[in-house]
């Protein structure tokens, strides 16, 4: 599979709700994941995702999602991207930006 080929499934995996089986099939075991986010994370309530947008060994993916971080307990819509960094057909290296 080419990294665009990895990338378009992956994507299409969370599109369907499926984040949970996205990470299974691509993430590596020992996958480095940097959170921009301190603290608990947040309660989703929906979203959508968007791409992926391929370039070299590396695509990212834009998320909005309706949330209610456990924090504030406020409810916002948070607009984020993913940046995936794939190495031998597993995803190695994921980081998030808001």
């Amino acid at each position: 599979m080419t990294i665009a080929d990895i990338a378009k499934d992956f994507t299409e995996l969370l599109q369907q709700g499926d984040h949970l089986g996205a990470g299974e099939k691509y993430n590596a075991d020992d996958i480095v994941s940097l959170e921009a986010m301190e603290g608990p994370m947040a309660i989703a309530h929906g979203g959508s995702v968007e791409g992926p947008y391929v370039n070299g060994d590396q695509f990212a993916v834009r998320f909005k999602f309706d949330i209610t971080p456990k924090a504030t307990g406020e409810r916002v819509t948070m607009d984020e991207v993913g940046v995936y960094t794939v190495k031998n057909g597993k995803i190695t290296e994921e980081r998030f930006y808001y």
